[in-house]
Parts: C-alpha cells; structure tokens; sequence
C-alpha cells in the first residue's frame, strides 16, 4: 500500500483535530444505529490519539468495546469526477467506517492502514458525516491476542467482565494515526514495489508498478537528490541501473526519487506518484549481518509508541525527539516492538539512516512455560484461524514497509510458545510466507524460550533473544549475569551456527533513585545489569547487536510489579536520560559496527 503523497494529480485533506466521541457502555449504539444520526450526549476527542488517558473518566481509560467517532467536512462538486477514499492510519482493533450513515468497510488489526472508496456515499457539494466504530476487545483469534473474562461469585457485579492479556503493556486504542480523504484520478498508481542491489559501484533498483487500468503507459525516472535524471523508460517493470551510486548506509541516509507517471491515450499524465528509494543490501553470512556487503552491528533499542496523554497517537514532536535522541545516544537501530510504528516514524527512519526491525503484532502467544494444560497452540486459542490472521497481517505488513530501506529484517513474533509443538506449523507457514514475499531480508523471531526447548529457531536466520537475568531471575544478583548469559549464547550457537543478538534485556530503574551499593530499582544496578551483559555480548563473534529494553518508560496495564508502568527505560516518559543512557552513549561511541 503506498503512503498517501500529494501531487498535481493527488490530494490530501486530513481531518485530523476535535471529533466527537461516545463510549457504547451498554452495547446498544450498533442496534440503536447510531451512526445514521449525529451522536447524542457525545464528547469531545482528539484525532489522532488514543481515548484512554484524555478524559478523568476511570471506566473509560480501561473500557473495552465499542467506541464511536464523528465528524463532518465539506465535500466540493470538483471532486466528484475523481476516487475518493477514506484512510485511516490505524484504528485499534477493529473499526467499522460510515459515510452519511452507510457503511464504508471494515477493517481487523490495529496497526495497519486502511481506506475505502467513498464515492456513491459522498454528497457532493455539501457538509458530510463521517462515523468510525472502533472496537479494542482481543481475542486468541486477533494479534495482539487477549480474552474476556467474566468474574462470578459474591465479591462481584453481576456479569463484570474485563479484558485479558499476556503482554506487558497498556492496550491504548482509538484512532492512532492520521485520518484522511485522500483523492485521485479515476485511473491511477495503485503499488509500487523495488528491490535495490549492488553490482560494483552500480546500484540497481528493480521496480514493478501497478495501476488500476488495463492499458497502462507510463513514464518512469529516477532522480537523485538534486533533481539530476538517472534513469528513464516506459515500462510497468524495469531494472534501473545507477551507476556510481550513492547508497543508503546507517546514519547516513541517500534516497533517490523514482517518479512514476501514468499516461492517457494522448500522452498526457493523468496520475503521478513519487516514492524515495534507498539502495542497500541486506544479508546475513557467515555469522554476519550484513548491509551492503559490511558486517553491521546493532546498537539500539526496542522501543514503544508511548506518550503521556495521547497514549499511541502520532505526534511529530515527540518522534523527531526520539530520532534526535537515538543520534545523540549513539544508536543506530531499533525494534518496532511490537506492532508495526506509524508510516510517519518509518519514514523518518529512512530519512535519518537509523536500521529497523520491523516486527507483526505476535506478542502474547503464551501462556505458561512447561504447562502442558495449558498450552497456547492448541484449537481453543491459536488456531487455524488465529494462523491465517497472522499470515494476513504479515501480507499487509510487507505491502505496507517492503519499500522502505531502513528496514533491514522482519519480525515475526516476541515471545511466542515456541516450545509447544503447536508452535512449529504455526510459524512453519509464517515464515515460508515471509520468505516468499519478500526474499530481500533476513527474517527473524523474538525468542525468551531457552536453546535447548525452542522448537522454531532453526527456522529464523538471525537469533533474537530477550533474558532479564539479573532481575527476573536470580534477582539482585548481577554477578551471575556473566556464567548465565555465557551459556545461553554458547548453547544457542553450537546447536544452530547462527547469528544471535539480544533484543531484550535491563530492569526497572525510578529516576532519580541511587543505592551504593546497587540494589534494584536504582539507576546505579541499571547500569550494573547492561555493563555486565556487554562484558559477555564483547567476547564472542557470533554476536551481532544489542537492543537495550527499552527506549523510554512506558505505560502498563496496572499490576503489584508496575508503578505507573514499565520502568525499564534508558529515558524517562517525557524523555529524560538516565545514568544509563550516558553509559550506553560512551559505549556505542566506541563500539565499532564492524
């Protein structure tokens, strides 16, 4: 799906701002057609943000169901003869759009763009109403996956019901991102896809484009970032060849514009579409990963869309913040853990040169390590159809960010049962799809299951793992980080011979808190911890990167272990150093990525 760009032919109204906003606390708003009327009795809510943290409303912030959305705009005649969408960034989990009362389309999956042709709902000229039910309730059906629960007994209301889920941290919801109409030609560029490589100093971008017309003439270019033409043909499918290139490197970002031009019967353009195009190889061999053909080494974070009060929503202060943080402390990468970040954050990724992680929504597929009761792959959770939405939501993944050269690697899952024997068909099918449609990266899975009981590391080609020794086990005892972590990493490279690094690892740390000796919660065993792993992660070759966990402190579902959340960052909510971050900022100074 190619992100929304305006042109001489395109454009964008966003409709971002103050919507009106109803909680279905009942259930009733669907049978009582609420989207064929303006809201009654409704408040205000910004877009984008998540709903949870906006108002002083208790039951709102932990709510789970229906949540309704309204607006109106001002539609003019002049478009009338042009396609007209709807696009949402993101609506958390599930959303249902209506244009004037009807139904535009439904979309499952929370963190991936949507849009559906609105003409024969639209009247043209006049004010229209625009209503999007947005549904968070989960199930082991969706990803993120969850279950309600229903509480009887005495100590109860009767049918109190409230959601459930194995991941560690808060399930914001509402319109995350950007909400927009988004016009153009009646015929026009539907997708775009490269795929770049490397043959000497000749850099090679290898295109295929889509359009939604059988008799398609083009006119493709591509320009460097000065504007001067590089390459020229008419072809829906080419291989541009660029010689002397400047390729796309980490922390030192080069894109090329490849403009593509859709033409009439007469020649003239009737749609055009710009993308930026980074060229870069990414590869693992011989126990490297490679970019562009030179060992590259990770230093970075796993990270979360978290921000005080807006919650998931987008906010372009705080991510270009993040970037200028990431820089100053000396990253060059991060996770998007776990969910797929905003189209905006991934394009500033390629414009700053910083090498991402791009992983789906799979986190929580657990239950209980060693349980056999209790297992997550069995047919009353993960399932068939749990199976398929993964595979689903891996095709959207892909067709949303294969363009991007930022990312280097995919994600499949954090932390899933891969110990169960359910696990192995399951991700068997996710991986084989993974490789089928995008054989230009390495694809990986985020594993806290042991060598020596993980079913599904063969199948990866980088090794994620994510331990907290050190603090969830052998807690408070730091010194034994080093014989710990030494065996993990030993056994997981003689029984697989491949790259490993570590996606996960720290502790909780309260700003401002101080203990000589280091005891937890302070930011002096905060450093302990990570400079004990980085004794280890130094010492052996098959060691290819380190994501510190995490980034920022960021919000929880409440829990007896969580103080307002997970305290396990480098920076503080609102953004923040640490000791810590100062201690990473001089080690990655100096360690080289080579």
């Amino acid at each position: 799906m190619l992100y929304p760009r305006e042109s001489f032919t395109r454009e964008i109204r966003k409709l971002d701002g103050i919507w009106n906003f109803k909680a279905d606390k009942k259930g009733t708003g669907l049978k009582q057609k609420w989207h064929q009327r303006p809201l009654k009795k409704s408040i205000k809510m910004p877009v984008p943000s998540s709903f949870n943290d906006i108002t002083q409303d208790a039951s709102l912030r932990d709510f789970c169901g229906d949540v309704w959305y309204e607006t109106s705009t001002f539609i003019p005649a002049a478009w009338s003869g042009e396609n007209v969408s709807i696009r949402c960034g993101s609506a958390t989990h599930w959303a249902e759009v209506y244009i004037n009362g009807s139904s535009a389309g439904t979309h499952k999956g929370g963190f991936l763009p949507f849009e559906f042709k609105i003409n024969k709902y639209i009247k043209w000229g006049q004010s229209n109403r625009i209503t999007i039910r947005v549904n968070n309730i989960l199930t082991w059906q969706t990803l993120q996956p969850g279950e309600t629960v229903t509480r009887n007994g005495p100590g109860y209301p009767p049918g109190y019901k409230t959601l459930d889920y194995h991941f560690d941290f808060f399930n914001y919801a509402g319109l995350h991102r950007p909400v927009m109409l988004y016009v153009r030609p009646r015929r026009h560029i539907t997708d775009i896809t490269v795929q770049t490589d490397i043959r000497g100093k000749t850099g090679l971008i290898t295109y295929g484009i889509q359009t939604n017309t059988r008799h398609s003439r083009l006119q493709v270019t591509v320009k460097d970032a000065r504007d001067r033409l590089k390459y020229s043909d008419g072809s829906l499918k080419g291989k541009a060849e660029i010689k002397n290139a400047v390729l796309w490197q980490p922390g030192k970002a080069y894109l090329y514009k490849l403009q593509a031009d859709l033409l009439d019967e007469q020649g003239e353009i009737c749609d055009t579409y710009t993308l930026p195009v980074g060229i870069r190889t990414a590869a693992v061999k011989n126990n490297k990963f490679l970019i562009n053909g030179r060992p590259f080494y990770f230093k970075g974070f796993g990270k979360h869309e978290d921000i005080d009060i807006r919650g998931r929503g987008l906010d372009p202060a705080h991510h270009v913040k993040d970037f200028n943080l990431l820089k100053w402390i000396n990253a060059n990468s991060f996770r998007t853990s776990h969910y797929p970040y905003a189209e905006e954050i991934m394009n500033l990724a390629d414009e700053y040169g910083i090498v991402i992680i791009d992983e789906a929504p799979a986190v929580g597929l657990y239950l209980g390590f060693g349980e056999d009761n209790r297992t997550a792959f069995c047919p009353q959770r993960l399932n068939k159809k749990a199976t398929a939405n993964h595979l689903r939501i891996m095709r959207a993944l892909i067709e949303r960010d294969k363009n991007h050269p930022s990312v280097v690697m995919w994600s499949v899952a954090n932390e899933a049962a891969t110990h169960e024997k359910g696990a192995v068909p399951h991700f068997r099918r996710v991986f084989d799809l993974t490789r089928k449609l995008d054989p230009t990266r390495p694809v990986t899975l985020v594993n806290h299951t042991s060598p020596q009981y993980c079913r599904v590391s063969q199948m990866a080609d980088v090794l994620c793992y994510n331990k907290y020794y050190g603090w969830y086990t052998d807690v408070g005892y730091p010194e034994v980080i080093n014989r710990q972590l030494s065996r993990l990493i030993n056994s997981a490279w003689k029984k697989f011979k491949k790259p490993v690094m570590f996606t996960e690892y720290g502790g909780d740390t309260v700003a401002g808190l101080h203990s000589s000796p280091p005891r937890l919660f302070s930011e002096e065993y905060q450093c302990k911890m990570l400079s004990e792993f980085h004794k280890v992660f130094d010492r052996f070759s098959c060691f290819i990167g380190e994501q510190v966990w995490n980034f920022a402190d960021f919000a929880t579902k409440q829990g007896p272990v969580r103080i307002i959340g997970n305290k396990k960052g480098v920076f503080t909510r609102d953004r923040h150093p640490k000791m810590a971050a100062h201690m990473l900022r001089e080690r990655w100074q100096h360690k080289k990525a080579e």
